[in-house]
């Protein structure tokens, strides 16, 4: 028998509801000898865990190509705050399939609005202007991301076009090498016709 199944364990209120593929900002209290401070620790969620201890979540961030993952229980005291930067969209608990990705591709859709339209109707109330801001920029985000995406499609399709040019172009230069050619080989059965046509008219007159 387990006596932790006994005690409950204080979660931490400083460690907000968050789910995996969520982008998390951590402040974390350090001790360097007498003094204190605070760490930040910003990565993804990719993995949760539940227990009698209180459980944990896993937070994965890539720092310059390497990729660095802590844990962090949620009835910590040593977690100052956790701000929660994005809500990702996910289909399963476990992400481990990130650690395989690049940092452009682990890049998750996201479902902010489903959040606060959930949030919003669970609590029945009004999101209070002091959010709204946020919000807003948070849109204002999601747009400029949209526009970069649009802009890198475009890019991509811009270089296939090149690319099809270039191989168009080659392609005329092939006809053209060949045709050249053809005219080569043409103008060689000319001047042996020519040169054949000269050598029976000097036979001609011999034979006479």
């Amino acid at each position: 028998m387990d006596i932790r199944e006994f005690v409950k364990p204080k979660m931490n209120p400083n460690v907000p509801q968050i789910s995996p593929g969520d982008t998390v900002k951590v402040r974390l209290k350090a001790m360097e000898g007498d003094k204190e401070r605070l760490q930040h620790f910003q990565g993804m969620v990719i993995k949760m865990r539940k227990g009698v201890d209180g459980g944990s979540f896993t937070v994965r961030r890539v720092s310059y190509g390497i990729g660095v993952e802590r844990t962090f229980p949620f009835q910590s005291p040593s977690v100052q705050n956790v701000e929660v930067l994005r809500h990702g969209k996910v289909r399963r608990a476990k992400l481990y399939y990130m650690r395989r990705l690049s940092t452009k591709r682990a890049r998750l859709k996201e479902r902010r609005e489903r959040v606060i339209e959930l949030a919003t109707a669970q609590e029945g109330r009004v999101v209070p202007e002091e959010e709204q801001p946020v919000l807003e920029e948070e849109q204002i985000v999601s747009q400029e991301e949209q526009v970069v995406s649009q802009e890198e499609q475009v890019m991509s399709q811009e270089k296939q076009a090149t690319a099809q040019e270039e191989q168009i172009v080659s392609q005329e230069e092939q006809a053209t090498a060949q045709e050249e050619q053809i005219v080569s080989q043409e103008e060689q059965a000319t001047a042996q016709e020519e040169q054949a046509v000269s050598q029976e008219e000097q036979t001609t007159p011999q034979k006479e």
